[in-house]
């Protein structure tokens, strides 16, 4: 699989997620501890986040990581 496919998929996955549990970017941000402009940029995949970003997310979505990666 492409690594930018991963990225777009990734930011769908935390998009998706984090609508299902009725979170708003900036609560996701809040909750996270990183800033609403990264995780806005994720989502569309602009930004290619690290494994500490991923943690810090599926912390924050109340998920295990693993599910990030589940598409």
């Amino acid at each position: 699989m492409d690594e930018d496919l991963i990225y777009k998929s990734i930011g769908k996955r935390i998009k998706y997620i984090r609508e299902k549990k009725n979170l708003t970017q900036e609560k996701l941000a809040e909750k996270s501890g990183l800033s609403l402009d990264y995780i806005g940029k994720i989502e569309v995949s602009i930004n290619k986040p690290g494994l500490k970003s991923l943690i810090k997310i599926a912390n924050a979505l109340d998920i295990h990581i693993k599910e990030l990666f589940n598409f």
